[in-house]
């Protein structure tokens, strides 16, 4: 009887920890962590208002969460900044933070330059055969839209702020795409293919 009694409460104790860890995250402490951390760079609701800092609203809540969890090991996203900001959050932090911005109304772009954005719509949409460039719609959707936990959403991104990660992921600065694959795509990329891409993205919807 003992020996049931032990099994059952192991049981009891395996179950609470499971449905402890599939617990969702605290809406109302996503939206504190976001208004002491987050919104001074990316807004309050996700859409920042400064080309070096990402519009996160409307991102996947997977892809989000990736990255800040890149951010707080340093090692293949790295950036002191970033670092500072992720290092008190916890797993669950993560979470609520990414579920947070992933359900905020993100505000559509525009490009600046439109003569460069017609010719990154040719890329996005088919690449460069030339040099192996996939088509970009291929992983993040025709209208930018990604694909949850894989790809990340793109429409309506800054193009400084894109155009800064291709370059980054040419060099291998940034490093924590899977299996290379970004950093082999850019790689292949001049710098006007960048800023070309990078324009499209901007005002794309």
């Amino acid at each position: 009887m003992r020996v049931a009694a032990v099994a059952l409460a192991v049981v009891a104790g395996s179950s609470q920890a499971l449905a402890q860890g599939a617990a969702k995250p605290d809406p109302a402490k996503a939206r504190e962590i976001v208004n002491q951390v987050c919104a001074a760079c990316h807004g309050p609701d996700g859409n920042s208002a400064s080309p070096t800092n990402p519009h996160l609203a409307g991102q996947h809540a997977d892809y989000i969460a990736k990255q800040l969890a890149d951010f707080k090991q340093n090692k293949e996203r790295k950036s002191p900044v970033m670092m500072g900001m992720t290092g008190n959050l916890s797993p669950e932090d993560i979470k609520g933070v990414a579920s947070y911005f992933a359900q905020q109304k993100p505000k559509p772009g525009s490009a600046r330059d439109k003569e460069l954005a017609a010719f990154g719509q040719k890329i996005y949409r088919g690449g460069v055969g030339a040099t192996g460039v996939p088509a970009c719609a291929a992983c993040h959707a025709p209208n930018g839209a990604g694909v949850p936990a894989q790809f990340p959403r793109l429409a309506g991104q800054f193009a400084d702020y894109t155009l800064a990660q291709l370059k980054a992921f040419a060099s291998e600065e940034r490093a924590n795409d899977p299996n290379r694959m970004m950093r082999t795509i850019a790689a292949r990329m001049t710098e006007k293919e960048m800023r070309a891409v990078a324009e499209y993205i901007a005002g794309l919807r």
